[in-house]
């Protein structure tokens, strides 16, 4: 079994990192009084978990039956073989509709459902930036015509690809990468647990682990789990090095070149492809930069690029403006 799944929280108490969304949270689970929610946040932060541990107290044990999850990258991914190979939606789907057809049939039969010794259920969008325009207009119209008995929760790596007719009907909730010093704390217990002792994974070990993880806690146990099962045959430094770091590496790299475009076009597909939001993609730079390209220009280019923005600038103008700045002050 994965440690991730087996150390996995179920309540308010055991997730770590969040206290002011927890707090928030449990204020609603105590007053039973929910709105619908936009979760915002980087993977492996306690999105889901979260959502979960509301359920459960709100529902206790009919969290399940109130509570629908629609695995939304999945769906859009997957189009019509998604809901041929979904016995749950069998009943639902219709073949010689369109996918985004069926997505609208789908969440009308689950918003309608009635709740079950509750007031209302939870209709819960796992990666909700997948929704397409289209099927994020039809769901402002179905949030409106059962806001009583649902409410819907979306979570979500990117703000910016929900559209301002979802998100203004939203409570917006953010959650952080965890600190180095929580997810270190984590894994020592988690170590303790299984009886993973330092002789199998050293704090040497933990000095690549935690940085590597970038504040998610997932994946940081995947990577302990790794480690510690290999009996430390893993290489673990070129293991813990992520598709998107080693993007990060090559972004530099053009960069150095005075290939502006390329370096442009690797940025371009960290934000589309990899998903990451634009706080993400600086924060991988800035790893980068750290390992082979640490220079003080550089990191006053990266703070100002987020200080953009966090003032709820265009992320790709920002990105863009940010790797022709690095280029004409520190690769001249």
């Amino acid at each position: 079994m994965l440690w991730s799944e087996k150390y996995r929280p179920t309540e308010f108490s055991e997730i770590l990192g969040q206290d002011e969304v927890v707090r928030v949270l449990s204020s609603f689970a105590a007053s039973k009084n929910v709105p619908h929610l936009l979760v915002v946040g980087a993977p492996g932060t306690g999105k889901s978990v979260a959502v979960e541990a509301l359920a459960r107290a709100l529902y206790g044990t009919h969290w399940q039956e109130n509570t629908t999850v629609l695995p939304t990258a999945d769906l859009f991914e997957g189009g019509k073989k998604y809901f041929e190979a979904e016995e749950r939606f069998a009943h639902i789907y219709r073949k010689d509709e369109s996918v985004i057809s069926n997505f609208k049939n789908v969440v009308r039969w689950y918003a309608s459902i009635r709740p079950l010794d509750a007031e209302f259920r939870l209709l819960v969008f796992e990666g909700a930036g997948a929704l397409t325009r289209d099927a994020q207009q039809a769901l402002r119209r179905t949030m409106e015509r059962y806001s009583r008995t649902c409410r819907f929760v979306f979570l979500t790596s990117n703000q910016s690809a929900i559209i301002p007719a979802i998100a203004s009907r939203c409570l917006p909730l953010t959650f952080v990468p965890l600190p180095d010093r929580v997810v270190r704390r984590r894994l020592e217990e988690v170590m303790a647990a299984e009886g993973v002792g330092a002789d199998q994974v050293g704090p040497a070990d933990l000095d690549l682990i935690v940085p590597a993880a970038g504040g998610d806690l997932r994946r940081a146990i995947l990577l302990l789990q790794l480690y510690a099962g290999s009996g430390g045959e893993v290489d673990l430094a070129a293991t813990a090095t992520s598709e998107t770091e080693t993007m990060a590496t090559s972004i530099f790299e053009a960069l150095a070149k005075k290939d502006i475009q390329g370096a442009r076009q690797r940025a371009e597909s960290m934000l589309i492809d990899y998903g990451l939001t634009g706080h993400e993609v600086i924060r991988e730079l800035a790893r980068a930069a750290d390992r082979a390209y640490a220079d003080p220009r550089t990191a006053v280019a990266l703070a100002d690029a987020e200080l953009g923005i966090l003032r709820g600038g265009n992320e790709y103008v920002q990105i863009n403006a940010l790797l022709a700045r690095i280029s004409r002050e520190v690769f001249f």
